[in-house]
């Protein structure tokens, strides 16, 4: 299927397309750069994207923790009406009756996984396992969709190592819709390398899965406007496991704050509100070699961090908040404003004896030199199609996702270089690649280099407007067929994601 009929489902008005027109037709006056003819390429410095200011909470409601289960589980995507802390009951969509989002599934590495998909939705779904190096089959590809009342049970084994992963539905062209809407879910995996370190826990490791909504009308709807797909779609209000600025009691200890940016396309530049220090100790595949001490850490959708927060210090009753900072070069739509996420407030006084270890894990870095294969993927294209019925898209090397089309051919075993080039891009994309990990080699533009989150195992890597980003992949799992795309859910959904074939 392709890409021509996103107006429709994303809710764009015929007004909106005829305002749209007209700013085109401006643009096209003032901008050498823009193309006018049957593509209406917005690349070069066009950027009409606007931000979308966040809302303060009250940070008075308790942070919950998603509910843990293990291996062999139910997971029912359904309508739920949840209710959110100075908002009331808000429909929306979950795993599990009256709660957004889904259990955190827990299991060891070894494990073999037996979850049994029920959809109650109207409309088809799947089960994305973000992150995990698992058959094509059970990777959760548009093509293997469950319909509306029917079930699928997903079987395969957790051979990786310990990590914070997490699942979502990849129904194409559904899927910002029913990740906005409720659907997601952390999947961690422990291994006995990890279990050495003695990493802080119960109460004291939190998860905390960060999401921006839309809340109006007692509902969280999904209607982005063609700007809103060029941007990606933002809300207003920031959940944390669901949960409206929330407030966290610690101890004077340190913790371990385990965080997925689960928002469909807001970047989050996470720091604490006094300015204090904190360590990284993993990413999205998983422990680093060392820990990297950082004042503010900057989060695709998508990306995974787990951190050390030292809360030792703090005075009784003080209260800290974690916040996202400004942050520059992200488009016009991102980073212009800082605020707060969630609140911490120190109500015990402890003995904490943990040590952050000076090793974390071995990792072998790769090495250009070992690869057999190079390939460049153009990200820095938005087009608006002709004005034959085709609208907004986003390209990988101008095409569109086309489901019987094959982009890329790769042989089993192989180690290759990808890059992402963004250089002339005014959007940010956060790349993802499904049934592997990577490295990150090198970025040149932009940022220019490499930020301390991103060496050791990824799946994710963010690619901002001037930038272009080289990765090394082994492809050393699994056989078959893949998806690679920009984790902007609107993005993707408009047409930003491409297949490879491993043989």
């Amino acid at each position: 299927m392709k890409h021509k009929n996103f107006i429709k489902l994303s809710g764009l008005s015929f007004a909106s397309l005829f305002a749209m027109v007209g700013i085109m037709i401006f643009f096209s006056c003032s901008n050498n750069n823009m193309n006018m003819g049957n593509n209406m390429n917005m690349g070069g410095n066009m950027n009409m994207g606007q931000p979308v200011p966040v809302t303060e909470g009250s940070f008075v409601t308790p942070l919950a923790i998603p509910a843990v289960v293990g291996a062999t589980t139910t997971l029912t995507p359904q309508n739920v009406t949840a209710n959110i802390s100075g908002f009331g009951n808000v429909s929306g969509l979950g795993y599990t009756p009256n709660s957004l989002l889904g259990p955190t599934i827990k299991v060891n590495s070894g494990t073999a996984i037996n979850i049994n998909l029920v959809n109650q939705l109207n409309e088809k779904t799947n089960i994305h396992w973000h992150g995990l190096k698992i058959p094509a089959a059970m990777d959760g590809h548009p093509d293997n969709t469950v319909s509306a009342g029917s079930s699928f049970t997903y079987n395969f084994m957790v051979n990786q190592r310990a990590g914070l992963y997490w699942y979502h539905p990849h129904t194409e062209m559904l899927t910002g819709k029913q990740v906005f809407r409720g659907l997601a879910g952390l999947f961690i995996v422990n291994d006995a390398e990890e279990t050495a370190l003695n990493l802080p826990s119960g109460n004291r490791e939190l998860p905390l899965v960060i999401q921006d909504k839309r809340i109006s009308s007692g509902t969280i709807p999904y209607a982005p406007s063609m700007m809103e797909v060029m941007t990606g779609l933002m809300g207003q209000y920031v959940l944390v496991n669901g949960v409206y600025a929330p407030l966290q009691n610690v101890e004077t200890a340190k913790y371990r704050v385990r965080i997925l940016n689960g928002s469909n396309a807001r970047i989050y530049n996470l720091a604490l509100s006094n300015g204090a220090s904190f360590t990284i100790i993993g990413n999205d595949g998983g422990l680093l070699n060392t820990p990297q001490t950082v004042n503010s850490l900057l989060l695709g959708p998508g990306e995974r961090a787990d951190l050390i927060f030292d809360f030792s210090q703090t005075a009784l009753n003080s209260e800290l908040f974690l916040i996202s900072k400004m942050f520059s070069g992200g488009g016009n739509a991102q980073g212009t404003q800082e605020f707060k996420i969630m609140k911490f407030k120190t109500t015990s006084q402890v003995v904490d004896n943990f040590t952050v270890p000076a090793t974390l894990s071995t990792i072998n870095p790769l090495t250009e030199s070992m690869a057999t294969t190079s390939r460049n993927f153009d990200i820095q294209n938005t087009d608006m199609g002709s004005m034959n019925g085709s609208a907004m898209t986003h390209t990988i090397n101008n095409k569109v996702f086309d489901t019987n089309r094959i982009d890329e051919l790769i042989a089993n075993g192989a180690i290759e270089v990808w890059t992402f080039d963004n250089t002339k891009g005014t959007e940010p994309h956060p790349m993802h690649l499904h049934g592997v990990q990577f490295q990150i080699l090198s970025r040149t533009g932009g940022r220019n280099s490499l930020i301390p989150s991103e060496k050791g195992w990824k799946d994710m890597v963010l690619c901002m407007p001037g930038e272009k980003v080289k990765i090394i992949i082994p492809f050393n799992a699994y056989t078959g067929k893949f998806l690679f795309h920009c984790h902007n859910l609107e993005h993707e959904d408009s047409g930003m994601m491409g297949q490879y074939k491993v043989n």
